[in-house]
């Protein structure tokens, strides 16, 4: 459960507005926006910041750039989240009248198998369900206890008049189009909340409810500090689009994974200290950890072996910056997911006190510099505590 503030820190303490959170959160996930159709999420996101009084710039696919002034331009900080989320597009209209999919991004068509959809076509939206090839028992008896779990099991049913490939075709529906998955929110008095998306729209949310708690505060910033949404991650790329040479460290808000074997938590802020593509900046995230232990943030460290983030794709596309991540534990991630808003609200103060703590590292600023004003690593044998 959560600790309590310290109170000799207050002064550097934003609170986060939970109520403000939430419904930016079910707003956000009210929107469809699976990667490849972000184009009315983005839109959102950028009215949002325009509530909030905040400049941005827009990529020409619509990724969002927004800035904080600090005291000084360099060395840049920047925090990073993505609105594209898992769906799937359409691969075959069947001869049955239904069609063939193919995910976008990561998930087990296990998690697709009854749930409601849209389908997103140029001639407009459709109904429909996701259904496995054998789903009524009365037909098929125990055999639909037995199709083997992959996308080749499962069709879509659209919701309109349709035996054959020919009246799909008739409805406008063409291969490559979108399905954006129902996302089914449910946010509960104890705190829980329920719903597909919620990597990383719920990431989103915590980035707008910490730049309302900078607005509102009136916060000096020590360098300049950009508010990156990405809106491709799930299928790699991110950050990799989005980024300049001003930016000499990233940090990614993404979910955790909550699950046996993991340490990640559905409360307090779940720091990362690797994923599949390995090790995150030592030193950036040794800062993240000092903050929650100085401002009494709950917290704890993980490791992610099959997962990576926009920090990944930002590093792979040769930029040399400091990457971190940090997250909201999930349990069942790319699936029916869950979280606690207390991780949430947890976000947000850690990233209210990074904004606003001093430069560490001053050489930074630079992008090729001497040996001086290096970083150092503990290397000297530790002290025995008996």
């Amino acid at each position: 459960m959560p600790l309590k503030e310290n109170p000799t820190s207050m002064s550097e303490f934003l609170p986060i507005d939970g109520e403000y959170l939430k419904r930016v959160l079910l707003d956000l996930l009210e929107i469809p926006s699976p990667t490849g159709y972000t184009d009315e999420i983005v839109r959102f996101c950028c009215h949002t910041l325009d509530d909030l009084g905040i400049h941005y710039e827009l990529t020409r696919r619509g990724a969002i750039r927004a800035r904080l002034q600090g005291s000084k331009r360099q060395p840049a900080r920047a925090f990073i989240a993505h609105v594209d989320t898992l769906g799937a597009q359409v691969r075959e209209l069947k001869s049955n009248g239904r069609l063939g999919l193919v995910p976008i991004g990561h998930w087990s068509s296990r998690f697709a198998e009854g749930t409601r959809c849209t389908l997103l076509t140029a001639s407009g939206a459709y109904r429909g369900t996701i259904l496995p090839l054998k789903a009524s028992g009365h037909t098929y008896g125990d055999e639909i206890d037995q199709q083997p779990v992959n996308w080749d099991q499962v069709e879509l049913r659209v919701d309109v008049d349709s035996t054959c490939e020919a009246d799909l075709r008739g409805q406008g529906i063409a291969i490559g189009d979108h399905v954006a998955i129902d996302p089914r929110p449910e946010f509960l008095d104890n705190g829980y909340l329920n719903s597909r998306h919620l990597d990383d729209k719920a990431g989103v949310a915590v980035m707008f409810a910490a730049l309302k708690a900078l607005v509102d505060s009136g916060a000096q910033l020590p360098v300049d500090t950009y508010f990156l949404l990405s809106i491709s991650e799930e299928v790699g790329v991110g950050a990799s689009a989005v980024l300049h040479g001003d930016i000499a460290s990233m940090v990614t808000i993404d979910n955790g994974t909550t699950a046996p074997g993991q340490n990640s938590s559905e409360y307090g802020v779940t720091i990362a200290m690797a994923d599949s593509s390995g090790p995150f900046d030592y030193h950036l995230t040794k800062k993240l950890i000092d903050l929650c232990e100085q401002y009494r943030i709950d917290f704890q460290r993980d490791i992610f072996r099959h997962y990576r983030c926009d920090s990944a794709s930002a590093v792979e596309a040769g930029n040399d910056i400091r990457t971190a991540l940090i997250t909201f534990g999930v349990d069942a991630s790319h699936g029916c997911e869950r979280i606690h808003e207390q991780a949430l609200t947890s976000l947000g103060r850690l990233i209210t006190c990074y904004v606003q703590s001093d430069v560490e590292i001053g050489r930074d600023a630079h992008d090729m510099s001497s040996l001086k004003g290096f970083t150092t690593q503990p290397f000297e044998p530790a002290e025995d505590g008996s």
